[in-house]
């Protein structure tokens, strides 16, 4: 596994002078796409799909609306939005908006918030958005394998007033792991890889294929809003030849930075939202590289530039701050504190380890919080770990005891990250998932302020069906 550094962060204090403009006088505005938010109507249903070259085979994937990724979904701020999930697939769904902070009954885990859709039955979700921001939507029920044949789609909720930027473009990143005849390989939860690192695949695509270059223009600035859609794929992203700025973090504008040692570290479910000026020279190609795992560096894609010349004179100086969602403040001298620890999986020598007595593990469970575990996707009568009263403000540490990495998601709520191993976490960052090194110690906060059962699991999706998923209440 990589141990370079993991935290979105920047060794220089750049870009701060002049980080509220948004270059109004510089750039037109990104037209408004959103369709009415009432207007979606979205189908789980089998498929074809041809990853890569004409003339490899077609892959047989399950679908939203027929294609992968699933129809971008494209809502206002604040606005109410009605969308109608109906199920094709021969077994039942959900759909579980990941990181809109929205009413419990609308989250998508099956039998804990809802029923699950039965085959040829459809489901209506009706909340409002109150954050603008890079989303996504994927399948609560059967997640391993609904995910990893193609469930999954961008969720964009549009700030009232346009950022001003030349474009506005989605990079929904999956891995998929394929044999040689082109279809998707059997055996979803595999003990043994439940217990490491999860179903990596050997194929990545961006926005459905095998991508050998993305078209750009010099001089444009672009807003690049990427989701990694993988089952447990992390990634860490470096854009040979360029600078980007990290202007959000899973859907929340967080203080522009440059990552750290140019590399943009996303585990699966993670979100960050770019803004990235196009300097390089016409007709040229840069190389996007995912070096996450030692040995095993690739080129995700190129940014292929027209030869044409730039589209404007002078670089854009000023960097893209966007405007804050409407979040709660935790107050942290009245915050309640708990601690939640991560244990199991694969240690040295073929034990399952990680500490606590694991007295709570299940059946065909490998991992555990606290040394409970939970397993599958949700289920009615889970009880909670923790109980909140509304209200109240929250303070997680959350410790890894593991020799594993564990993305971990919170539904319903946003975590402001305060400190990672001692030290504390800068540019005023806010994740629904929170990526954890092995022995990392990270401390969260948040206002429990949206009432109901909440899970919380890794998002690598064989870590949450073996075991690494609790309940947190509010009451």
């Amino acid at each position: 596994m990589n141990s370079q550094s993991h935290c979105l962060v920047s060794r220089r204090a750049l870009l701060q002078a002049g980080a509220g403009l948004l270059l109004a006088s510089a750039l037109a505005p990104f037209p408004a796409r959103s369709a009415s938010s009432d207007g979606y109507r979205i189908v789980a249903a089998p498929a074809r799909a041809r990853f890569a070259r004409p003339d490899r085979p077609e892959t047989d994937v399950w679908t939203y609306n027929g294609t992968v990724p699933g129809s971008v979904v494209r809502l206002r701020q604040g606005e109410r939005a009605r969308l109608v999930v109906e199920n094709r697939l021969d077994q039942e769904t959900t759909v579980h908006w990941h990181g809109i902070r929205l009413p419990n009954a609308m989250d998508g885990v099956p039998g804990l918030t809802q029923p699950p859709i039965e085959p040829g039955k459809s489901f209506v979700y009706e909340f409002t958005p109150p954050d603008a921001g890079t989303f996504w939507y994927h399948p609560h029920a059967n997640s391993l394998e609904q995910l990893g044949r193609g469930l999954a789609g961008a969720m964009i909720v549009e700030e009232s007033e346009p950022v001003a930027v030349d474009r506005d473009l989605v990079w929904v990143i999956s891995d998929w792991r394929l044999n040689d005849g082109g279809g998707i390989a059997p055996r979803f939860g595999n003990r043994m890889e439940a217990a490491m690192s999860g179903r990596v695949g050997n194929t990545v695509t961006v926005n459905g294929r095998v991508s050998e270059a993305e078209s750009f223009l010099a001089g444009e600035r672009v807003r690049l809003r990427i989701v990694n859609a993988s089952l447990a794929r992390i990634m860490a992203l470096r854009f040979e030849g360029h600078r980007p700025t990290i202007v959000a973090l899973d859907g929340q504008p967080c203080d522009p930075h440059e990552p750290e040692n140019g590399r943009i570290l996303l585990g699966p479910a993670m979100r960050v939202d770019l803004a990235l000026d196009l300097g390089g020279e016409p007709g040229r190609r840069y190389d996007v590289i995912d070096d996450f795992y030692d040995g095993l560096s690739y080129r995700l894609t190129q940014l292929a530039y027209d030869a044409r010349r730039p589209i404007r004179d002078h670089s854009v100086d000023a960097p893209v701050a966007l405007p804050r969602n409407p979040l709660p403040e935790p107050d942290l001298a009245s915050s309640e504190r708990h601690t939640l620890t991560l244990q199991g999986g694969m240690m040295g020598g073929g034990m399952m380890g990680g500490g606590g007595g694991m007295m709570g593990m299940g059946h065909g469970a490998v991992w555990a919080i606290n040394g409970q575990s939970m397993n599958g996707d949700g289920h009615a009568g889970m009880e909670p770990a923790l109980v909140f009263e509304r209200g109240r403000s929250v303070v997680l540490e959350l410790r890894n005891e593991t020799a594993w990495w564990h993305p971990m998601h919170i539904h319903g709520h946003s975590l402001k990250v305060l400190s990672r191993n001692g030290r504390a976490v800068p540019h005023r960052q806010w994740q629904d998932t929170v990526l954890m090194a092995p022995k990392d110690v990270v401390e969260a906060a948040f206002v429990a302020d949206n009432p109901g059962d909440w899970m919380l699991h890794c998002h690598v999706m064989d870590h949450q069906m073996s075991g690494m998923m609790t309940v947190l209440r509010v009451a």
